[in-house]
């Protein structure tokens, strides 16, 4: 049987994605592989632009399925003993909010981390 690993793609360069990135490292099963955006080729026909990986969390599948943002992260936490404590995060009642939640946090990420440092104005 071939093992089937997911591939997580997250920000190296952010303090607090570096930290949750150590303690998925730590409590993973073994089936889950952790790709540094910063690291992969830019324009790569298999990745989506890094600016989208820099704004949501991505995640490949084994299958080649790309799943993003709140999903991505309750995948990626499957990968461990306390995947549990996040599947609620996409039930029907709790995902409007919770999605809601995690955007605006990722497009506050960005903007501070990357748009600021660009001098890019938001429009």
């Amino acid at each position: 049987m071939n093992p089937k690993y997911d591939t997580l793609f997250y920000d190296g360069s952010c303090p607090l994605c570096a930290k949750e990135i150590r303690t998925l490292r730590r409590v993973q099963r073994g089936q889950l592989i952790f790709a540094d955006i910063h690291e992969q080729p830019e324009g790569s026909p298999q990745l989506p632009p890094h600016e989208d990986l820099l704004r949501r969390l991505h995640l490949m599948t084994w299958t080649g399925e790309w799943v993003t943002g709140l999903h991505a992260n309750v995948r990626a936490w499957s990968h461990t003993p306390f995947g549990w404590l996040f599947k609620p995060l996409l039930w029907p009642v709790i995902y409007p909010i919770a999605k809601r939640v995690y955007e605006g946090w990722a497009d506050r990420r960005y903007e501070r981390k990357y748009v600021c440092a660009l001098g890019v104005k938001k429009t």
